[in-house]
C-alpha cells in the first residue's frame, strides 16, 4: 500500500483570515475522493521561526491593527516592494533557517500551501537551500491590495482570489504562467447553504417579517459596535438586529445590560455564520476579506465600516465599484446606508448584482489545484549554499568577510530601526539599557 500524501498549510494567526482560509481548503479537500486519503497539518510558520517580533506575531498584529494602525500602514508601505521583501526575507532567513527546516521536516510534506505572505520566502528559501522535496504553492487571502510578499517566484503556483489581484501579482514580478485565478477560499458550508431567508430565520429562531441587519466585526469584536447597535436601533426601532461580538465577552455583556428589545439578538463567537447571513437582509462588517467574501458568496449586500490596514482598502473599492454594497465609516453614515438598503427597489437591484458576482466554489477550485500538485514532480533546482555576506546587501553592513561578524551586524542593524518604530508608534517594547551596553562593549 502506497504511503499517504501529506499536505501542509503554512499560516500565521495574525488576524483570523489565514487560519480560516486554510480550514476552508482542508474542508474542501476532505470532500474530494483523493483528498480524503491525504494527511494534513497546519502550522504557524511565522512564530515557528523563533525570531524576535516574529515569534510574537499574533499579539503584535493585534496591537498594530488597533492601537498603532498608522505605524502598521507605515511598515506596509516601507516594505511593499519585491526587492525590499526579498532583501528583508533573506536577512531574516539567516537566523530562522534551522527552525524553518526543522518545522518542515517534522511533517515531511508532499505539498506546502502557504496562506500567509510572510511565510512564502521562508518556505522557498528552505526548499532551495536544503533541496527539500515538496511542491510549493501560495493561496492569496487578500483581494485587491496585495503586498509584494504574496508573490514569491520560488513558488510553483500562486492562486489569486480576484482578476485585479492576478494582474497586480504579475505587475509585481510574479511569472504569469504561475498565477492562477480561482476565487477566494470560503468554507464549503457557505456554498452548501441553500436555506431561504424564511427557513434560515426559523432555524435561528428569529422573527420572520422584520428587516434584518447582521452586524459583525470579526472574531475579537469591535469597540464601535456598541454605539452602532444603539444608533441603528434608535433610528429604525422596528429593524431586527443580529449582533455578533466574537470573543469580546465584555462587549457582549455591555450590550446585554442595555436591555434592548427581544428582536435585538446579541451573540458571542458563533459557528453558524452561514445561517445568520442567510437570515439577514444586509451584513454590516469591516473590510476583512474573510467575512466580506462569505457575505458575497451568500449573496447578501454588505456595508463596510472600516479597513484595518492598507491591505484591506482595495476590498472597499472591490465592493463599491461592483455595486455590491456601500462604504460608510462614521456611525451616522452607516445608519444612513442601512436605511437606504431598506428601500425595496434598491435592495432588489443590489441583490441582482450579487448573483455570480464572485465564485461560490473558490475553495473547491483551489482544492483541485492542490491535488494536481501532488501528481507533479518537484521541479529541479540548484542547491543554494547559504553564504551570509552575499545575502546581505553591501550597503547594510560594514565591510567584513567573517560570517559571525556579519550576523552580529545584522542583529545590531535591527536595534535602531526598532527604536525608531517604537518612538514613532509609542510602542510598549523595551530593551534593557544594561544589556545593550554590555552587548556593545563585547562587540566593540
Amino acid at each position: 500500500m502506497s504511503e499517504r500524501k501529506r499536505i501542509l498549510f503554512a499560516i500565521s494567526d495574525t488576524g483570523g483570515g489565514h487560519r480560516s482560509g486554510a480550514a476552508a481548503l482542508h474542508a474542501a479537500l476532505l470532500q474530494h475522493p483523493l483528498g480524503a486519503t491525504c494527511e494534513y497539518s497546519t502550522i504557524d510558520l511565522i512564530t515557528a521561526t523563533g525570531l524576535p517580533l516574529f515569534r510574537n506575531a499574533p499579539g503584535l498584529y493585534d496591537q498594530l491593527s488597533t492601537r498603532w494602525l498608522p505605524l502598521f500602514d507605515l511598515i506596509y508601505q516601507m516594505t511593499n516592494g519585491r526587492r525590499r521583501v526579498d532583501t528583508l526575507a533573506q536577512i531574516a532567513y539567516v537566523s530562522a533557517q534551522r527552525n524553518v527546516r526543522r518545522t518542515l521536516e517534522e511533517f515531511r510534506p508532499d505539498v506546502v500551501v502557504s496562506v500567509h505572505p510572510l511565510a512564502n520566502r521562508f518556505i522557498g528559501h528552505a526548499r532551495r537551500t536544503f533541496n527539500m522535496q515538496f511542491r510549493f504553492m501560495t493561496v492569496v487571502t487578500d483581494l485587491v491590495s496585495l503586498h509584494a510578499a504574496w508573490g514569491d517566484r520560488d513558488a510553483d503556483l500562486c492562486v489569486s482570489p480576484t482578476h485585479e489581484g492576478s494582474a497586480l501579482l504579475i505587475k509585481q514580478g510574479m511569472p504569469a504562467d504561475k498565477v492562477v485565478y480561482a476565487g477566494f477560499p470560503v468554507h464549503p458550508k457557505f456554498t452548501a447553504c441553500t436555506l431561504t431567508t424564511s427557513q434560515a430565520r426559523a432555524l435561528v429562531d428569529i422573527e420572520q417579517a422584520r428587516f434584518t441587519v447582521l452586524l459583525t466585526a470579526g472574531g475579537v469584536g469591535s469597540g464601535r459596535l456598541r454605539d452602532l447597535v444603539v444608533a441603528i436601533h434608535e433610528r429604525y426601532p422596528a429593524a431586527q438586529l443580529l449582533v455578533v461580538t466574537g470573543r469580546n465577552t465584555s462587549l457582549r455583556s455591555d450590550l446585554q445590560r442595555l436591555q434592548l428589545p427581544s428582536h435585538v439578538h446579541v451573540y458571542g463567537f458563533v459557528d453558524n455564520m452561514e445561517q445568520l447571513m442567510a437570515a439577514s437582509d444586509v451584513v454590516v462588517t469591516k473590510a476583512g476579506p474573510g467575512t466580506l467574501m462569505e457575505a458575497l458568496v451568500m449573496q447578501r449586500p454588505v456595508i463596510i465600516t472600516e479597513a484595518v490596514g492598507m491591505q484591506e482598502r482595495g476590498n472597499i473599492q472591490f465592493v463599491v465599484e461592483r455595486g455590491l454594497g456601500a462604504y460608510a465609516h462614521q456611525v451616522d453614515q452607516i445608519v444612513t446606508a442601512v436605511g437606504e438598503l431598506m428601500d425595496a427597489e434598491r435592495h432588489a437591484a443590489t441583490m441582482a448584482r450579487l448573483v455570480n458576482a464572485v465564485p461560490r466554489d473558490g475553495a473547491f477550485r483551489i482544492a483541485e489545484l492542490i491535488l494536481q500538485q501532488l501528481e507533479l514532480e518537484v521541479p529541479p533546482m540548484r542547491r543554494r549554499s547559504l553564504r551570509t555576506p552575499d545575502l546581505v546587501p553591501h550597503w547594510m553592513v560594514r565591510s567584513s568577510r567573517n560570517r559571525d561578524d556579519v550576523q552580529r551586524q545584522i542583529r545590531l542593524l535591527g536595534m535602531p530601526v526598532l527604536k525608531h518604530l517604537r518612538n514613532m508608534g509609542n510602542l510598549s517594547v523595551r530593551w534593557g539599557g544594561r544589556r545593550q551596553q554590555r552587548n556593545r562593549k563585547n562587540h566593540s
